[in-house]
């Protein structure tokens, strides 16, 4: 049982590093990097960005990033306060396109142990289909994932508020 929850943990990290890297965000333990855009009001409208800030240790510096992916509409990504809990600390970024939420990426999830990791990598995929769908933070608790869910729910509403929406 305990080899089983072991290789649950292992596999679920990986799956949060692969939703990471397929946002282009890199994280690796407790070392985020993320690239921000330097621009006023936290987005970027048009070009390209690059540079970035390394953050280590357990603590984080949230900067907003944006990424256009063309002319024709305005793509600027987000990133919400890490909110620390019981089981963890939790830090989401969000995608907006043209006034609305894209995409919600979970950059950091509960792991203070193998349930915690079962419960946020269970908690993740529903909280971020109910943000697609409400287009706002304001969304049910998924149930056994309290702690996770309030954490998930306050970044969101951080990089939100970071957007003006």
């Amino acid at each position: 049982m305990r080899t089983r929850t072991l290789l649950g943990s292992i596999l679920a990290s990986i799956g949060v590093l692969v939703v990471g890297w397929q946002a282009g965000t890199t994280v690796l333990g407790t070392t985020t990097v993320a690239t921000p855009s330097s621009s006023t009001g936290g987005a970027t409208t048009g070009g390209s960005t690059t540079g970035g800030s390394t953050t280590s240790g357990g603590s984080s510096t949230s900067s907003p990033a944006a990424t256009p992916t063309s002319a024709a509409s305005q793509t600027a990504t987000y990133t919400g306060t890490e909110v620390n809990t019981r089981f963890g600390s939790v830090q989401v970024q969000v995608t907006v396109t043209d006034g609305t939420i894209s995409d919600v990426t979970a950059l950091k999830l509960t792991d203070h142990d193998g349930k915690s990791v079962q419960i946020s990598n269970r908690a993740a995929p529903v909280l971020r289909e109910e943000v697609l769908a409400a287009q706002s933070a304001s969304v049910s608790n998924v149930s056994g994932a309290t702690y996770t869910t309030q954490a998930y729910l306050t970044s969101v509403q951080s990089a939100l508020d970071q957007a003006g929406l």
